[in-house]
């Protein structure tokens, strides 16, 4: 008799794993909107690659552009009972309640792309960009060129992401460091990181007679809205040009202006963070440990002068 149970007991079991894996690994995944970006675009289908139904998971995406959908999102995910939340914030503060929710639910969190202010105790692991090396990175080109006076036009992201406090804290603190730089006009592209803002922006700097030989935009479409203000003017840009011009992202078509010599520079943001989380992910699920914290992307700065077209195809995004 105890032998029969035992049997049954264990085909339980078996019936409830298998039921378990059928239904799929429930994951609620919270983005930012992909028509910002052709890096968004590259992130969101990375994610809609990996976590699928073939893969095991049975997941839900919310596009989200501001804060506080993504916390009403958040919420809901917590509400339905879903094993994982990945995040990518629009903000870096004001998540600590619903993380502590998170975790007091049994729920795990991993943030994706970009970090937020927090306990790191409130996270299960993090797979981002490095923002504040990014706009180091760029810093540092920029003041390798050696120019007699820097006048910048700085074209922000959204302000309070990582990538908009990242990229624009190196510079904020150069500017402050060294007389020699000066942000002569600044402007945000939005929540959108819109283009036409930049646009828009540059045209009311031109028009009031401010001069700059600086654009430092912080994604490639508010660099292409400057240029575009820059062409309609008549101003020259690029390599052989009276203005700098300085993108973040590496889509493929700002790769291919700086091989044109069309634009200068361009620092890498990878999108690509799914297949980490999905592999982090499985070994929670076969009961395994797994080492969490910031995981950073490898990332790189395209300088116009020694950009390559395998640079532009293999790291250009489509």
């Amino acid at each position: 008799m105890k032998k029969i149970l035992a049997l049954v007991l264990a085909l339980v079991m078996v019936l409830c794993a298998a039921s378990a894996l059928a239904d799929g690994i429930k994951v609620g995944i919270i983005n930012l909107d992909p028509s910002e970006s052709g890096y968004r675009q590259a992130n969101v289908a990375d994610l809609n690659a990996t976590f699928t139904a073939e893969n095991g998971y049975d997941a839900t995406f919310v596009t989200a552009p501001t804060a506080d959908k993504q916390l009403e999102a958040f919420k809901g995910f917590i509400t339905a009972g879903v094993k994982y939340i990945l995040v990518s914030a629009a903000e870096t503060t004001g998540w600590d309640e619903v993380l502590q929710e998170a975790k007091d639910n049994g729920i795990q969190v991993f943030l994706f792309d970009r970090l937020i202010e927090c306990d790191p105790e409130l996270y299960t692991a993090a797979v981002v960009s490095n923002m504040d090396q990014e706009g180091e990175t760029a810093v540092a080109w920029l003041e390798s060129l050696n120019l007699e006076k820097y006048d910048i036009l700085h074209i922000q992201g959204q302000l309070g992401s990582a990538a908009q406090l990242g990229r624009s804290g190196a510079l904020a603190a150069k500017c402050e460091a060294d007389d020699k730089w000066t942000i002569v006009h600044e402007g945000t592209g939005g929540d959108s990181w819109s283009e036409d803002e930049a646009h828009a922006i540059a045209l009311a700097a031109i028009d009031a007679g401010k001069t700059f030989n600086v654009v430092y935009a912080e994604n490639d479409g508010m660099a292409r809205g400057v240029v575009t203000a820059l062409d309609e003017k008549g101003i020259t840009h690029g390599v052989d040009g009276d203005v700098i011009i300085m993108g973040f992202d590496c889509n493929a078509w700002a790769l291919e202006k700086l091989l044109a010599g069309e634009w200068n520079y361009d620092g890498q943001c990878s999108p690509f963070q799914a297949a980490v989380i999905d592999d982090m992910i499985k070994k929670l699920e076969a009961g395994e440990t797994i080492e969490g914290g910031i995981i950073y992307n490898e990332e790189k700065g395209f300088d116009a002068t020694t950009i390559t077209q395998e640079d532009v195809d293999t790291y250009g995004l489509k």
